[in-house]
């Protein structure tokens, strides 16, 4: 700082000023000093300004798993969103969904220095009264069933899930069968019992659950299962990938898409109009469910009360090629 203030012909107050983004400083004096700066190669401290300051610009992400569509997606909203902000984002993936694991994540992260914390947690961990969180951290939750503890953000999963049954009982189908995600999901659990519940509000059969991993390959068993199931004309797919292994499936035992069977999918991914058919599926708005966890990460740093409770992000129905009227039936 002392050689830029020497180049630059200033004081080295004005260099820190200049560093630190201070509007008094004059136009002129200012491309004085960054000029120096430029010539020098020197680059302001953040790490020093930050630890002055107290405040580090970063956001904290610990996510279970950079596998499944939702978390990769709802990650590269809040990094989106949080670079708009001015933040940075520091991750911190987890190889397993532990009690031990998210605390020693929370550990790394108070060394690391973030201002807060956004955890997006898939499975019914947070749910455990057992789990406490470090006290002086701020956290919001994505993707949980803890709102009576923590400020939760969420795509309203079991409107998606309706709304994804109704269109295919609208369409005359008798009932709908379903391929559900792992059981630790608290997204799949959500997905599934709003299935079975609207099937049960309408009167209609509730057929076996059959349950994969959210990856293609599980919902492609699921789907050879499907095409030896001779009531089988309608199918709600808990993810999209799993939906993409049901269409195999299908396919290879002669089922046609949508005319014997209909699917539904769940997450609208950017290839889900590309799949053959184009894919019938829920679409969940990311953008705002990292819109809202980023706005309310910004409100508890400005001192602002952020209450516990879950705010849920609406979505829509993607209606493409792959739901039809059931054969030999009248739709509605």
């Amino acid at each position: 700082m002392a050689d830029v203030a020497r180049v630059a012909g200033v004081s080295s107050q004005t260099v820190s000023r200049v560093s630190n983004g201070d509007p008094a400083v004059i136009e002129k004096t200012r491309q004085k000093v960054l000029d120096a700066m430029r010539q020098l190669g020197y680059r302001p401290n953040s790490a020093a300004r930050a630890l002055k300051r107290g405040e580090f610009r970063t956001i904290g992400v610990i996510t279970m798993s950079l596998s499944s569509t939702g978390n990769v997606r709802t990650l590269e909203a809040i990094a989106k969103c949080a670079s708009a902000a001015g933040y940075a984002v520091t991750l911190i993936p987890l190889d397993a969904p532990t009690q031990d694991n998210v605390r020693g994540a929370f550990t790394r992260l108070d060394e690391l220095a973030v201002d807060a914390v956004v955890l997006i947690m898939e499975v019914h961990l947070l749910d455990t009264a057992s789990l406490t969180l470090p006290p002086h951290v701020k956290v919001v939750v994505v993707d949980s069933d803890a709102g009576d503890r923590f400020h939760v953000v969420d795509t309203d999963q079991q409107q998606g899930a309706r709304t994804a049954v109704r269109h295919l009982l609208e369409l005359g189908h008798r009932t709908v069968w379903h391929v559900a995600g792992p059981e630790e999901s608290f997204a799949a659990g959500r997905r599934e019992a709003a299935w079975e519940a609207t099937l049960v509000e309408e009167g209609c059969e509730v057929p076996p659950v059959l349950r994969g991993d959210w990856a293609p390959e599980s919902g492609y068993e699921a789907g050879l299962r499907l095409a030896e199931e001779p009531g089988c004309t309608a199918v709600f797919v808990a993810n999209d990938q799993m939906a993409l292994g049901v269409l195999r499936a299908l396919h290879e035992r002669g089922k046609r898409v949508p005319e014997d069977v209909s699917v539904v999918g769940f997450d609208d991914i950017p290839e889900a109009g590309s799949f053959i058919p184009p894919l019938t599926t829920v679409h969940q708005d990311f953008a705002r469910v990292g819109e809202l966890c980023v706005d309310a990460v910004l409100r508890e740093l400005r001192g602002e009360t952020v209450e516990g409770g879950t705010t849920l992000v609406p979505t829509r129905l993607a209606v493409r090629a792959s739901t039809a009227p059931r054969a030999n039936g009248e739709a509605g």
